[in-house]
C-alpha cells in the first residue's frame, strides 16, 4: 500500500507544497487508487499536482467523518471530473451540522450529494480494495475514550447532540499485521483501534496515521499513551488535529514520526 499526505496542518518546504486545516490522504492499494476526505478547498489536488500525483483514474472518495474541513473539497473534484464519483461515508456524513452557529458540516446535502455521486452510505465495515476496507460505525468499546459532544446535527429536521457517530477510519490488513488510517478519531482513536482489531480478526498493530483529536494533555491522553505501549504500535504518525504540545508528550515515550504533506509511506 502507498499513502501520500495531500493535505495536512503542516507542510514541508520545496515543491510549492501548502498546509491548511483539515486533511486529505491519496491511497494506493494494488490497482486500486482512491482518496481518504479532500480538505477544505482544492488545496489537495493543486498539492497532488506538485507531487506528481495524478487523479485522474482516481475515481472514488472516502470521508472519515462530515465535518466541513474533510468534505469542502468534494465540489472541486467533482467539476474536475466528467462523469460520477464513487463515494463511500456514514449515513450521518452528510447532515447539517453546526456549532455555536456556525456550519460545520459537508458542503452538500444527503439529497445533493446522491444527485451528484454515486454514495454508498455504510454503517457496517465495507471492503474498498484487496486488502483496505472502511471501518464504518466505531463502538464505544474504551472506557477512558467517551464520546465528547461538538455541535448540533441535524436529523429528521430537528437538530440534536452531535457526537460525531460518523466519525470512522480505514483498516489496511497484512499477513504480518495491521495498519489504521484516521480522519479525525472522535470516535476515540483507541476505541477504532480496537474495532479494527475485530474486524481483522488480528491483535497485531503494526501503525497508525492520522488525526488523534488529542488536544489536551490530560488523563485521555496519558492512558492513549499506555496503550500505545502496551500494543507495541511502531509507526505512529500523529497527523491533523494533533497539537503540538500533545505530540511533544507521546514523544516522551514513543519513537512518533513526522507527519506532513508530501510525506509518502509504504507498508
Amino acid at each position: 500500500m502507498r499513502l501520500v499526505i495531500l493535505v495536512d496542518n503542516y507542510a514541508i518546504n520545496g515543491r510549492n507544497l501548502k498546509g491548511e486545516g483539515g486533511a486529505s490522504y491519496y491511497i494506493e492499494d494494488e490497482d486500486k487508487k482512491f482518496l481518504l476526505d479532500v480538505g477544505v478547498s482544492d488545496l489537495f489536488m493543486k498539492n497532488a499536482e506538485n507531487l506528481d500525483i495524478d487523479l485522474k483514474d482516481v475515481d472514488t472518495v472516502v470521508l472519515s467523518h462530515g465535518h466541513y474541513d474533510h468534505t469542502t473539497g468534494i465540489k472541486y473534484f467533482i467539476d474536475s471530473k466528467d462523469k460520477k464519483i464513487n463515494m463511500i461515508c456514514h449515513p450521518l456524513s452528510f447532515n447539517k451540522k453546526k456549532r455555536e452557529n456556525k456550519n460545520m458540516g459537508a458542503p452538500y446535502s444527503k439529497e445533493e450529494i446522491e444527485k451528484l455521486a454515486n454514495v454508498t452510505f455504510s454503517k457496517e465495515p465495507l471492503k474498498i480494495s484487496k486488502n483496505i476496507t472502511y471501518l464504518g460505525q466505531i463502538p464505544d468499546t474504551v472506557e477512558f475514550e467517551n464520546r465528547k459532544l461538538m455541535g448540533q446535527i441535524e436529523i429528521d429536521g430537528e437538530f440534536k447532540d452531535d457526537y460525531i457517530l460518523d466519525d470512522s477510519a480505514l483498516l489496511y490488513k497484512t499477513k504480518d499485521g495491521i495498519y489504521i488510517i484516521t480522519g479525525c478519531s472522535h470516535s476515540g482513536i483507541c476505541n477504532i483501534i480496537e474495532y479494527a482489531k475485530k474486524i481483522a480478526n488480528d491483535d497485531r498493530v503494526l501503525g497508525i496515521i492520522g488525526g488523534t483529536h488529542l488536544q489536551e494533555i490530560n488523563e485521555q491522553t496519558a492512558k492513549t499513551i499506555e496503550y500505545f505501549k502496551e500494543n507495541d504500535i511502531r509507526e505512529l504518525y500523529p497527523c491533523h488535529c494533533t497539537k503540538f504540545h500533545v505530540r511533544a508528550e507521546m514523544f516522551k515515550t514513543l519513537d512518533i514520526k513526522d507527519a506532513y504533506v508530501g510525506l509518502e509511506v509504504n507498508w
